[in-house]
């Protein structure tokens, strides 16, 4: 997104919204839900050193179990800590998410069997049922809905997660600065709603899933599990606010 692009410009969100919270005016779950999509959006991408240091001595941990006990959600927390030096983090990373896997097939005429990386952060990758166009048209549509694009300096795709969990924090924001009395509110969490249910809530599913198949994903496992329960929980919280039943 255009005012979230880069991993450092995510972290320092993350650190406004934390202290944000608290203040008067502001809807304070939907202010920590909003902190924890961008939370999440910066711990999948690359990680640059400032998050490394903070994930090896807890802060990032801590500053989430903080907001999610502010959310209203019942989530198990994650284990937001890395025992991996910087360079073998950076590794990890491209190794699950970047870097494709390639072997001969058969040498003697040079064929190659490849596939993409070994978790996909694209959500059409766990969308069989819809040709890539139709989902990242829809995409972008809805950010330019609410006045936003992505930066095609960066990544040329609607369809990369960390943009989607961006989008899913800006809906948030929205109602927790909104006066509940105007409307403005329920619009913002109804977008989410619907975000949720034609977008989110899969690719999170499928990202788990991959995760949980993938050995060694450590942190990212960690961070893929917790991502699906919170946009499950955040999903049904939403579903039993507009369209009825029991809150989770």
């Amino acid at each position: 997104m255009d005012t979230n692009t880069h991993a450092e410009t995510r972290t320092d969100d993350t650190n406004r919204d934390t202290d944000r919270v608290d203040s008067s005016g502001v809807d304070r779950p939907a202010a920590a839900r909003a902190a924890i999509y961008t939370a999440l959006a910066t711990l999948l991408d690359e990680p640059d050193e400032r998050l490394h240091k903070r994930l090896a001595a807890g802060e990032v941990d801590e500053t989430v179990r903080g907001l999610l006990d502010a959310t209203g959600l019942s989530v198990a927390p994650p284990e937001l800590t890395v025992d991996d030096d910087y360079e073998t983090a950076c590794a990890r990373f491209n190794d699950l998410f970047t870097v494709g896997y390639a072997e001969y097939a058969d040498r003697t005429d040079g064929s190659l069997d490849s596939e993409g990386p070994r978790i996909s952060l694209y959500e059409s990758s766990y969308r069989p049922d819809a040709a890539w166009n139709d989902v990242n048209l829809d995409l972008a549509r809805a950010y330019d809905y609410f006045g936003l694009e992505i930066d095609r300096e960066a990544r040329d795709n609607h369809d990369y997660l960390p943009y989607e969990l961006e989008f899913a924090s800006y809906l948030a924001r929205l109602e927790a600065a909104a006066d509940p009395g105007d409307g403005r509110a329920d619009d913002a969490a109804r977008a989410r709603l619907d975000f949720h249910d034609r977008h989110l809530h899969v690719v999170a599913g499928g990202l788990a899933e991959r995760a949980a198949d993938t050995p060694g994903s450590g942190l990212y496992g960690e961070v893929a599990s917790f991502l699906d329960r919170f946009v499950a929980a955040d999903q049904r919280a939403l579903a039993a606010r507009f369209e009825g039943g029991d809150e989770p």
